[in-house]
């Protein structure tokens, strides 16, 4: 299971959102889960809530996901780099043939959107 945290997710785990730990439980100890924090929304759920990025990134179940050119490019294009560098990372890869699902408090956001959404509204 491949799963991409946008920035309401990130900003969720350091409110205590038991979905959200949940997920990051999984990542840490069973085989097959991977976490990933795209590097944008990284920066935007620690301007919602600082110290969300130190903490996120110390945790040895999440990779955080640098912007490359080609995300760059994409990322360029959107209004907000948080959701665009999110929805990149979501698409498939070789890794991920079958792409990430977009873990998220805001489904709404994601209306009409090429990606699956994982809802972690408690």
């Amino acid at each position: 299971m491949h799963i991409v945290l946008d920035d309401t997710a990130m900003a969720a785990v350091g409110q205590g959102n038991v979905l959200a730990s949940r997920l990051i439980h999984r990542a840490h100890v069973e085989p097959g889960w991977f976490l990933y924090a795209p590097a944008c929304a990284l920066v935007e759920a620690d301007r919602a809530r600082p110290g969300t990025a130190e903490h996120l990134a110390s945790m040895p179940g999440i990779t955080v996901l640098d912007l490359d050119l080609a995300g760059a490019l994409v990322v360029a294009r959107q209004e907000t780099w948080a959701a665009a560098h999110s929805q990149y990372a979501a698409q498939p890869t070789p890794d991920r043939p079958d792409g990430a699902v977009v873990a998220t408090t805001a489904p709404h956001r994601w209306a009409g959107e090429p990606v699956r959404v994982l809802d972690l509204t408690p």
